[in-house]
Formats: structure tokens, C-alpha cells, sequence
């Protein structure tokens, strides 16, 4: 038996030509990969965990491992690309190619056994996302999608959800690590308030690249976040975009704020989100 696939992995790109479709295949079986090096250690006893940048910002040993086979896969089989990773930060290459890789979305949940993680694969080529990739493995829940070329979920064509009775719309949103350091108008309390005794549900689900997947398939009826980084939405915004959908920026004074939906909808939300502070 061969402990080490990825060996096997690595060789089968060694060679490739680059255009989207074969870069999202390859994008494609790396995260999956990456997938199962999650599920192997998902609800370990024995998983190694540390904080960042505050005791709510943690990694594990699975983030680290997962980025590093990431990385090595990226420049085997694209050896001038450069990688922007979340554990690791910029891989430069001159190259007009950039990948951009959240190893494990949703590290709190992963940590704490509950099963809404995800990796997450945008590609990048003179600063527009023209691939993205999200893998949900517990779930097996595969979102993909190319620059034109539409947003697929488990290979089946996906739209956002074409609501607009606000009333009847469940949303999604999330909270940044920094939340006990910083008023409710920064912490996301605010806009909670403001739009939850309109919706029909909210949800905070914990992995910002699934959330805007279930955006992209009409899961969820939208979103909103902020305190964001590169890698939570890159390859999530061009599967809301290729499924129909908007994103539209709400604040500047605070790391990327962005809401998702349907045009509609996404007009709705943002009449009733805190905007920057004068």
C-alpha cells in the first residue's frame, strides 16, 4: 500500500498546459485530496491545535498539513505560479498566475467535530479569478466553477436563489475573530439586529467559502460578512457571480465586508447594514 497518493498525485500534472478547464480539474482533485487528509483526522482525539492572532483564531495540524500539500501540488504541477495561503502567506513567482487557498475554512468547527469545513481553491491570472474551487468533504459536497463557463455543485448547473420577499428569505452571515475587542458596529451585532426580525431564518454556519456556495446553489437566499480575507472568498465570489449572483462590497473602514445574493436581495441588505463610520 502507498502511504504517500499524493506522490502519485504530483506526477500524473507534471506537464500541464495552462488553460481554466485543465487548471480547474487539477484544482479539483487537489482539494478533494486535501479533503481526505481532513476526514482522516476529523473528530481525533489527538488533533494539535494552537491560537493566532486571539484565542477565537486557531489552526491545527490539519490547516498546516493540508497548505503544505497544497503548495507542493501547485508547484509541481505549475512551478512559476505564485501562492497566497492562508497559514503561510505569499509564495511569489513572476507570474501573472496567482492561486489562492484557504487549506481548511471553518478551523472552529473542524476543531470542535462539527462537520461544516471546507477547502477552498480560487485561480487568479492578472488579478481576475478565473477558477474556483470549494470541497465540502464531510458533507461531499463539491462547488465548481470558471470564468464564463457557469457554477456547478457536484456537477450539476447551480443558481442563485431568485427571492425577493425578504420575509421569506433565510440569510447567512458570520463573525470576525477580532469580535470581543471591538464594538458591536464592528463585531457584526449591529446588522444582526437590524435584519433578523425581518428574516425568515438566519444562520451562521462557520465556513465562509461554504456559505457563499450555498448562496451560488440557493441554499441560502444570501449573505453578508465582514472582516474577510482573500482566501475565505475568492473562489466563492466567482461561484456566486458564474451562478447568477452579486457581490457587493458594504464597508471600507474594515478588512473585506461583502454581501451576496441576487441583485434584489443583495439591494435589500445592504438598505439595512451599518455602512462605514463618518
Amino acid at each position: 500500500m502507498d502511504i504517500f497518493p499524493h506522490r502519485r498525485f504530483a506526477a500524473k500534472f507534471a506537464s500541464p498546459v495552462e488553460d481554466k478547464e485543465h487548471i480547474l480539474q487539477i484544482a479539483i482533485d487537489m482539494a478533494m485530496e486535501a479533503g481526505r487528509i481532513q476526514l482522516r483526522k476529523f473528530r481525533s482525539r489527538h488533533l494539535e491545535m494552537e491560537t493566532k492572532s486571539s484565542i477565537h483564531d486557531v489552526v491545527t495540524e490539519v490547516d498546516k498539513e493540508c497548505e503544505a500539500f497544497l503548495i507542493a501540488q501547485i508547484h509541481e504541477a505549475y512551478p512559476t505560479h505564485s501562492v497566497l495561503g492562508e497559514e503561510t502567506g505569499l509564495h511569489q513567482k513572476e507570474s501573472d498566475w496567482e492561486w489562492v487557498i484557504d487549506p481548511l475554512d471553518g478551523t472552529n468547527n473542524y476543531s470542535q467535530g462539527l462537520p461544516v469545513f471546507s477547502v477552498s481553491i480560487g485561480v487568479k491570472y492578472k488579478g481576475e479569478t478565473l477558477v474556483g474551487v470549494v470541497y465540502a468533504p464531510y458533507l461531499d459536497e463539491l462547488f465548481t466553477a470558471s470564468k464564463d463557463g457557469g457554477a456547478a455543485m457536484n456537477g450539476r448547473a447551480i443558481h442563485v436563489s431568485r427571492k425577493t420577499n425578504f420575509g421569506a428569505c433565510v440569510l447567512g452571515t458570520g463573525f470576525p475573530y477580532d469580535k470581543g475587542s471591538v464594538t458591536s458596529y464592528d463585531n457584526n451585532l449591529d446588522n444582526v439586529c437590524a435584519l433578523l426580525p425581518k428574516l425568515r431564518g438566519l444562520r451562521r454556519m462557520g465556513s465562509a467559502a461554504y456559505d457563499l456556495c450555498c448562496v451560488a446553489a440557493g441554499i441560502l437566499d444570501g449573505y453578508w460578512e465582514l472582516g474577510l480575507k482573500p482566501w475565505d472568498l475568492c473562489a466563492g465570489a466567482l461561484i456566486v457571480e458564474e451562478a447568477g449572483g452579486k457581490i457587493v462590497p458594504f464597508r471600507q473602514d474594515r478588512p473585506i465586508a461583502i454581501v451576496a445574493g441576487n441583485q434584489a436581495l443583495v439591494n435589500r441588505i445592504l438598505s439595512l447594514l451599518g455602512k462605514d463610520k463618518a
